[in-house]
């Protein structure tokens, strides 16, 4: 957990930007995340996913009568310290996909915090949980009628991106990557390089000469 935090610390000094173009030149495919909303804004999410996959509502469908606590645990496994829990879309992501009383579990059980490809509800008490929330923006309404938890512990597509149970997420306020847990190190050093690489730019930039035209 100790290393994890040291990690999510590293993460967060560098920002979600110089990590999306690491990933860019450590792999092909697509692992950025457009901004999303937070009731602390100020607290970045790292850690790795453990995924819930929404599905529309259907009343003739045996997982839509199992509860949220059922695909929970089977997500989080036997440690569930430290990772982020992903729920995916479902197809509605202006829907309330949870909120402050069904997430106080994450807290309960150490997680780094939730990232939800939809509306949560209860800003205020997620807030006072003390973990990191990223999703699409606050709810009034409960959507239990529109989408429901369907798998748990399986890849789910978010915003676009795929998600592997066991990537690591990093989310701020510029928006969220996901990265395979093998190129973990690669994608950080990488991220680190762009950093020297934009710091000495910025510095050949600032010692530019006003090129002066020649006399016609």
């Amino acid at each position: 957990m100790a290393e994890e935090l040291q990690l999510g610390d590293a993460f967060a000094a560098l920002g979600c930007a110089p990590l999306v173009d690491a990933m860019g030149r450590v792999h092909n495919h697509r692992a950025h995340i457009l901004p999303l909303a937070s009731p602390e804004p100020g607290r970045h999410l790292f850690g790795q996913a453990a995924t819930i996959a929404y599905m529309p509502w259907r009343d003739d469908v045996e997982q839509c009568s199992q509860t949220f606590a059922d695909f929970f645990y089977r997500a989080v496994g036997e440690s569930p310290g430290g990772k982020v829990l992903v729920l995916s879309s479902g197809g509605y992501p202006e829907a309330s996909h949870g909120g402050g009383t069904k997430l106080s579990r994450v807290a309960r059980h150490g997680l780094a915090g939730v990232l939800a490809d939809g509306r949560l509800r209860d800003f205020g008490e997620l807030r006072e949980h003390g973990f990191s929330t990223w999703c699409r923006g606050e709810a009034t309404r409960w959507g239990g009628d529109t989408v429901t938890p369907y798998a748990a512990d399986v890849a789910v597509e978010f915003a676009g991106v795929s998600i592997v149970p066991g990537d690591y997420v990093f989310a701020d306020t510029s928006g969220a990557v996901v990265i395979p847990a093998r190129s973990l190190g690669r994608v950080l050093a990488v991220a680190q390089e762009i950093e020297a690489e934009d710091a000495r730019s910025a510095q050949e930039i600032r010692s530019e000469q006003y090129p002066r035209q020649e006399p016609i």
